[in-house]
């Protein structure tokens, strides 16, 4: 076996699992304007409303903890895919259902939430990526890759959003916008294909060397960090640790809540606001673009400041913008208090990964699939939180939800101080 050759380096890694987690992720921008259309031919209350926004995150959580343990495994390429094809037969059965009349729609909308689910499997793709990409890096690196994986793929939602509102429903209507998409994932996957590489180790147990052999060869080429081959064992580990439920709930208020905001800032600028689609959609791209591009230095502060400061100081920021939605009146404030929204939830998504090897040093991948998968399905529950006070008490009073989950988060971050277990 000594002629084994392997192929990608760090960096090749990394621009393929961040291509692959952009192409997925995408689907988090799909359903904010599907909602605004169907509310306005089949007349959706705002119940039903909330759940359509946020039925892709309940598949795109949950998944993440089986399919982030299945990593350890095959090393990250062949779980992308599976996420990746099961994400295009949602979408393409989402627009099947687009071209149909108004009220066979209304007929089909069980089906709808089904299909949003297999298209919110795209979003699952995050927990593979984060261990595709940790494999290929040594630790005192880790939190800039993970940082740039992370950022540039959260980038997706946004910039879609703007697309989507901007450019091709005004002129091809959302039928027409969910065949594009369609063929853009399919495009996206046949670049997965291409670019999508396990680290070096991965290569060598694939192509049949023994795992200490491939160990070997792999630390040879540079690799230093390496499954333990016991994924379920570390998730039942890692649940045992307080500090692993501690940080799901600081993840389930920044990327859980980044998630829900993705996905209702269409309906919000639309009936808060009073913006048209095409406007509602850039404040959505400028609310989640922002927040994508500051996990990116976030992931670059949290190694320069450390995870508990940069957390501290996020949540914090998240926070005070909350507050200035809920509290001041609608206009300038509101989107101010939203763009200080971005700026806690980006940066503290990174810090939050960073705490991961300092407090759970000994189960960092099972703990990195609970704060993921569970953190992400605040994506799920905000949205449906949202639309209950929006009906009982108005679009504003719903920040509230997000003060209070800062509230809490800030209180982890604060007891998590007098638990320390690792220093680095």
């Amino acid at each position: 076996m000594s002629e084994v050759q392997v192929k990608g380096n760090p960096n090749s890694g990394l621009l393929g699992a961040t291509l692959g987690f952009f192409v997925g992720f995408a689907a988090v921008s799909l359903f904010g304007p599907t909602v605004v259309f169907l509310q306005e031919v089949v007349g959706l209350s705002a119940a039903l409303a909330g759940l359509l926004i946020s039925i892709p995150n309940l598949s795109g959580s949950l998944l993440r903890i089986p399919f982030a343990a299945m990593v350890e495994k095959d090393g990250g390429r062949r779980p992308f895919l599976v996420l990746l094809i099961l994400s295009l037969l949602g979408v393409v059965g989402i627009w099947l259902v687009m071209i149909q009349p108004a009220a066979t729609i209304a007929d089909l909308f069980p089906l709808l939430l089904g299909l949003g689910v297999l298209g919110g499997c795209g979003i699952a793709t995050f927990s593979v990526g984060i261990g595709q990409t940790s494999y290929w890096f040594p630790q005192n690196r880790q939190g800039t890759a993970l940082g740039i994986y992370a950022g540039i793929g959260n980038l997706a939602p946004g910039i879609f959003a703007l697309v989507l509102t901007g450019l091709t429903i005004p002129r091809l209507g959302l039928p027409g916008s969910y065949l594009i998409w369609s063929i853009f994932l399919a495009l996206g996957i046949l670049a997965y294909l291409v670019t999508g590489r396990n680290a070096w180790f991965f290569q060598y147990r694939r192509a049949g060397l023994p795992d200490e052999q491939a160990r070997v060869r792999a630390e040879q080429d540079g690799q230093q960090l390496f499954p333990n081959g016991k994924a379920l064992e570390s998730l039942k580990a890692s649940a045992k640790i307080p500090q692993t439920w501690m940080l799901v709930l600081v993840y389930f208020t920044t990327f859980g809540g980044f998630l829900a905001l993705t996905a209702w800032l269409p309906k919000f600028g639309i009936g808060y606001m009073g913006f048209d689609l095409g406007v509602a959609g850039m404040l959505t791209a400028a609310y989640s673009i922002g927040a994508s591009l500051l996990r990116v230095a976030g992931g670059k502060l949290s190694d320069i400041f450390g995870g508990r400061q940069t957390a501290l100081l996020s949540l914090g920021a998240g926070l005070v913008g909350s507050l200035m939605v809920a509290l001041m009146p609608r206009g300038a404030g509101t989107i101010a208090g939203l763009l200080v929204m971005a700026l806690g939830m980006g940066v503290g998504n990174a810090a939050v990964f960073k705490l991961v090897p300092q407090f759970v040093p000994r189960a960092v991948g099972g703990a990195a699939g609970w704060i993921g998968g569970l953190g992400a399905f605040g994506g799920f529950v905000i949205p449906l939180g949202l639309a209950a006070v929006l009906e009982s008490s108005g679009y504003a009073q719903g920040f509230w939800i997000f003060a209070g989950l800062f509230v809490l988060a800030l209180m982890m971050i604060i007891a998590l101080d007098g638990q320390k277990t690792k220093e680095e």
